[in-house]
């Protein structure tokens, strides 16, 4: 009796692995044969595919949101780079605007260095100059340890500023010609008319409307032009003679009509002094 179950069980093993083995050759060759897969293959494909899409757009949204953080950093990355190289390069440009000014003032100073020939000219910086006193007076970083002394001139580009006034051992104050003080230190000065005539007279003061220096009280006959130009006499003792000045911008009566009232306009713009030459008497 078991052995007859033994054996039945031994054939119902090898009809099921007949007909399983039929089966497969049969969808074997339906699938080779059809253009499309069974129904329930088809149905498995399409889950399959579903589920690989509901996988995929968070995937892919992920993706792209790392991708666009990576291009937001990059970018803000060359920005930064950007605004730098453009600091850069306007530090540059005023840098180079602020050499190139002073090398033109410098190249001014060595050439007035060299008309001084009776002079040692003694280059020295504006170190202060204050807003109350603008046109008053300037501090210049040279002093007696220089060899600078008070009441020597003071030039600038091509022509006279002003004189030093104070004396100290690293710095000096210097008075300028623009000075409307009545305490200031009047210039002694001279015109040489077109006609070979001389004109002297003191600058009186400063008119900073027009940035021209006075000069008053000229009683001569002799006729003084526009253009001519304006020097140093020498008169007084206190300054060289020959220092220029400037030039002549334009001539009036006083207010009475008995003398010439000379409008005067300075070889140098005194608004703008950096580099400054001191004139120290050779002994």
């Amino acid at each position: 009796m078991q052995k007859f179950s033994f054996n039945r069980r031994l054939v119902i093993i090898i009809v099921c692995l007949i007909v399983s083995f039929a089966l497969m050759t049969v969808s074997v060759a339906i699938r080779n044969k059809k253009s499309t897969p069974p129904l329930v293959q088809q149905f498995g494909n399409d889950i399959v595919g579903l589920v690989d899409r509901v996988v995929a757009i968070p995937s892919n949204g992920l993706s792209g949101s790392v991708s666009s953080i990576s291009e937001l950093l990059n970018t803000y990355q060359e920005n930064q780079q950007l605004k730098k190289q453009v600091s850069e390069l306007a530090q540059t440009k005023v840098r180079d605007q602020t050499l190139a000014k002073e090398n033109q003032q410098l190249k001014k100073e060595v050439s007035l260095n060299n008309s001084l020939t009776d002079y040692t000219a003694v280059t020295a910086s504006v170190i202060t100059r204050t807003p109350s006193s603008w046109q008053n007076q300037v501090v210049i970083n040279k002093g007696a340890s220089a060899g600078v002394q008070k009441n020597m001139p003071v030039m600038s580009g091509s022509g006279l500023i002003g004189r030093v006034a104070e004396v100290n051992k690293t710095n000096s104050k210097v008075e300028l010609i623009t000075d409307n003080n009545d305490s200031a230190n009047r210039f002694a000065v001279s015109i040489t008319t077109k006609s070979g005539k001389t004109v002297n007279g003191v600058l009186s003061g400063y008119k900073a409307a027009t940035g021209q220096i006075t000069m008053n009280n000229i009683t001569t006959k002799a006729k003084i032009s526009k253009g001519d130009k304006v020097v140093t006499s020498g008169l007084g003792g206190l300054t060289p003679k020959g220092l220029y000045v400037g030039k002549v911008a334009k001539t009036t009566g006083d207010d009475y009509g008995l003398s010439t009232k000379l409008y005067i306009t300075p070889a140098t713009d005194l608004s703008d002094l950096n580099i400054v030459t001191v004139a120290v008497t050779k002994s």
